[in-house]
């Protein structure tokens, strides 16, 4: 891997598409040696070449590959925990438990998995910074969604507990909750169903990537005594998870 030791170096997980992708770019913008992962290779090598970063084969879900990645990455100044998702729209009653087990994998214990294995390093940096992608589904219930409020939930848990625990560390931590964004994310939770997913963002106009990769780029550039708790963003239509101006 070569980068430059003067350079600040920024980890995105979840980078092959949506938010990840966008914050790759942005911080790639602002001066960052972006090491951008996910499972999609092809796609992850195609943004590393764009953006002049590194693209490395990376699954949150899996302790082997997290070691491996963690073991080349030379130092990080920043780590945007993006990886997450959602299955499927279940009552409880009719709960998938792989679906579930799926969820909290994925944005529970892959953020507690990524994280553990780089907070070393972001100690060392001297001025590290933790960007955690929860969701407006870890600061509410909604019917159906269950399985991935109570994952949002524990992420952001997980993720607000470790700011008391760093409390006097050179790391700062911030959680980033989005409402709708239109990415892959529908597509995902309802199994490539495309019909079904564009009907999520029917008659608003939802936020996208970029919109938020650009708070994380502002959070990013604060000064090193500035921590940013907590950013909650939603489309004007968005009211809450379930309360839409629809045209």
């Amino acid at each position: 891997m070569s980068i430059s030791p003067e350079a600040q170096v920024a980890v995105v997980t979840g980078a092959s598409s949506g938010i990840g992708e966008a914050t790759a770019r942005t911080l790639a913008a602002q001066g960052f040696h972006v090491i951008v992962g996910a499972r999609r290779l092809d796609r992850l090598e195609r943004l590393a070449r764009d953006i002049d970063g590194t693209a490395l084969e990376l699954d949150v879900t899996d302790d082997d590959s997290v070691d491996a990645f963690a073991a080349v990455v030379p130092r990080v100044d920043v780590l945007v925990n993006n990886a997450g998702g959602a299955k499927g729209l279940a009552t409880v009653q009719d709960a998938d438990l792989d679906d579930w087990r799926w969820m909290w994998e994925t944005n529970v214990l892959g953020t507690l998995r990524i994280t553990k294995a780089l907070l070393p390093k972001l100690i060392e940096s001297g001025d590290g910074l933790i960007v955690t992608i929860t969701s407006t589904a870890a600061l509410e219930a909604y019917d159906n969604g269950s399985g991935y409020t109570s994952a949002k939930h524990a992420q952001a848990v997980l993720h607000r507990t470790l700011r008391g625990e760093l409390l006097g560390q050179p790391v700062r931590l911030t959680e980033i909750a989005p409402g709708a964004v239109e990415t892959e994310f529908s597509l995902v939770r309802f199994d490539g169903d495309e019909e079904r997913a564009a009907k999520v963002y029917e008659g608003i106009t939802p936020l996208v990537a970029a919109d938020v990769a650009e708070v994380i780029g502002f959070v990013a550039s604060r000064p090193s005594h500035v921590n940013l708790d907590q950013i909650v963003l939603r489309p004007r239509d968005q009211a809450s998870a379930t309360r839409f101006a629809r045209k």
